[in-house]
């Protein structure tokens, strides 16, 4: 039989009802952040007033599930982490989402420049997204979505959890199934488990012009942190060319200039760590 869990629910200084609808439901309990500590640091909090809890569950507010856990348990138990299926409103896996491999410099490039939007199946993406892999069948992956990951204590402890410097989102989980792979650890996929999947919730809630913005920062942080000088300067490169169209396409969408600040930022950024390769410190 699996283990107890107590669901900790985080509020990250909503502006909806979600305080008061947690506060109705009993065996809950609640952290209300009166400011937005991202992604990262709000799950930091959870995992820490979690007390000793054997076993972390990464569950997004867009996620319900939908089988019981104790597959997946069994499976952290033996490896460390361990991973669900995200399926969509229609009921299939989330390909391309749900699972992916960590991404190399190509990856990143071919992203940017929106090669992997442009031509899905080219061999980067089909690599990078999974797209050769048949989703039903369980076995060790590499970066499963934070959406839905569960991790041993100790195993949580170990890594440090996820780095509250990737703010206030995107690619933390990455960094943290990178630093797991580097550790030693085994993520393992177990499909029998399943979660129903919006996508999207948290990240809707931030202004379009600074997802861009949000986007980047943390992609280079992932980059700076991961890869040798050279690739970093590469993708730094990437992101330079690729301001000036994303810019047009965002003032198109936007019907209006307000894109403009935000990517001559980004262009700033980029530049300047184009210029002055520094890994942060651990």
């Amino acid at each position: 039989m699996a283990p107890s869990l107590t669901p900790v629910v985080v509020d990250n200084a909503s502006s909806d009802d979600t305080i008061e609808r947690v506060r109705t439901r009993t065996g809950l309990r609640l952290i209300a952040n009166r400011d937005n500590r991202g992604f990262a640091g709000a799950v930091n909090q959870g995992a820490g007033e979690a007390g000793q809890a054997e076993y972390l569950l990464l569950l997004n507010p867009d996620a319900c599930l939908v089988t019981p856990l104790d597959n997946l348990i069994e499976a952290t138990q033996r490896h460390g982490l361990a991973a669900g299926k995200l399926l969509g409103e229609d009921g299939h896996a989330q390909t391309g989402f749900t699972l992916r491999r960590l991404p190399t410099p190509a990856t990143l490039v071919f992203e940017l420049l929106g090669l992997n939007r442009m031509w899905p199946g080219n061999p980067v993406n089909r690599r990078y997204r999974y797209l050769d892999r048949d989703l039903d069948q369980p076995g060790p992956v590499e970066q499963p979505a934070g959406a839905f990951l569960m991790a041993r204590r100790d195993v949580w402890e170990r890594l440090g959890g996820l780095d509250e410097r990737f703010h206030p989102v995107w690619f933390e989980d990455v960094d943290f199934c990178r630093r797991a792979a580097d550790a030693g650890y085994r993520i393992e996929y177990v499909p029998s488990v399943t979660a129903l999947h919006a996508g999207g919730h948290s990240v809707g809630q931030v202004p379009r012009p600074y997802r861009a913005m949000y986007w980047c920062d943390s992609l280079l942080k992932y980059a700076v942190k991961h890869f040798r000088p050279l690739a970093f300067r590469g993708v730094c490169a990437a992101v330079i060319v690729s301001a000036v169209p994303r810019m047009i396409l965002g003032m198109m969408q936007e019907r209006s200039l307000a894109p403009v600040a935000m990517y001559f930022k980004i262009l700033k950024l980029a530049s300047r760590r184009l210029v002055s390769f520094q890994r942060p410190a651990a």
